[in-house]
């Protein structure tokens, strides 16, 4: 499955809900509010999905949210995509905040996901706590064990923000070597209204490598995820550092992916409107395949991300709504 552009389309981001139990000050206002139940697609509806878009060629799945282990009776859909490896599917991960992970650690390993990603942007449990707005990080750390104990590859992944975590990252990057996770730093993005202006904590990933070089010793690597990061080996700790750099260097010239929301919406680019209504064709019973690849021809070339004083978001949306 290939776009106007000749990129090949093989990775799907699929939101599960855009609920979560946090509030993150950069992806959501604090009086978030959510989706009416009746817009959210089924479970059995998003295993369709699922399905329709690995008869098209997609070779990686990850469930995202807003935080999809909250999503009720979750673990079915994770089964049923799971059954898919091996079919076509290459690999199913997930990407979480952690608050549940203990409980639903072994269960994701016996239903084929072998790596998680987990979002946590402070080691400070005060820190963690205020950025989150409700976040306890002792749970999160428990859910990390769980996860590593279950057989998990984990991944922390921590949105730099400049005056708030940016002298944590040496502590994070040594707390992954010990405990053999990676690593990875990601730009704020431009996503919906937020309770602050972005352009107080922006921080260019170019600043962060550059000081990280004066103390960690980061070699090239080609390793790559499936996804926008690019990575560099840390010698000190035999563990990878990744970079996801939307705003001072996109990535949209090798884009491989597409993001499902929660209702059903086909969006071809994080940064930009484009998208399908794959809810519309799934309850009329349409061929949701052939819609999937109608969409393709539609994909723009890129995002156009923008950061600045007063300048309003690139697009209206939440992360929490297109999916993480």
């Amino acid at each position: 499955m290939q776009d106007g552009f000749g990129r090949r389309i093989t990775y799907v981001r699929m939101s599960v809900t855009d609920r979560c139990d946090f509030r993150c000050v950069y992806c959501m206002p604090e009086r978030m509010r959510f989706l009416p139940r009746a817009e959210v697609l089924s479970l059995e509806e998003m295993a369709t999905l699922g399905r329709a878009f690995v008869a098209c060629g997609v070779r990686k799945l990850r469930l995202t949210g807003g935080e999809p282990l909250v999503r009720r009776d979750v673990m079915g859909l994770v089964r049923a995509l799971g059954g898919l490896i091996g079919q076509g599917l290459d690999e199913l991960t997930l990407t979480t905040n952690g608050s549940q992970l203990a409980r639903y650690a072994a269960d994701l390993y016996a239903a084929g996901v072998r790596r998680v990603n987990v979002s946590v942007d402070s080691l400070r449990p005060e820190r963690f706590a205020a950025i989150t707005r409700r976040g306890k990080l002792a749970g999160v750390l428990e859910g990390i064990e769980a996860a590593a104990a279950a057989g998990l590859r984990v991944k922390l992944n921590t949105v730099a923000l400049r005056g708030v975590n940016d002298d944590e990252f040496d502590d994070l990057l040594a707390w992954c070597g010990v405990r053999g996770f990676d690593l990875c730093l990601i730009e704020t993005m431009p996503m919906g209204e937020v309770d602050e202006d972005r352009t107080d904590h922006y921080l260019p990933l170019t600043e962060v490598r550059a000081d990280l070089r004066r103390r960690w010793t980061l070699e090239p690597s080609d390793w790559r995820s499936g996804g926008p990061a690019r990575y560099e080996m840390v010698r000190e700790t035999g563990t990878r550092i990744g970079f996801i750099t939307p705003m001072t260097h996109n990535f949209c010239e090798s884009c491989n992916r597409v993001r499902v929301t929660c209702t059903g919406e086909l969006y071809l680019c994080l940064g930009q409107e484009d998208r399908a209504d794959l809810r519309g064709v799934l309850r009329a019973g349409g061929d949701v395949a052939a819609a999937i690849r109608a969409a393709m021809a539609f994909k723009p070339r890129g995002h156009d991300f923008v950061i600045g004083r007063d300048q309003r978001p690139a697009v209206a949306r939440t992360m929490s709504l297109t999916g993480g």
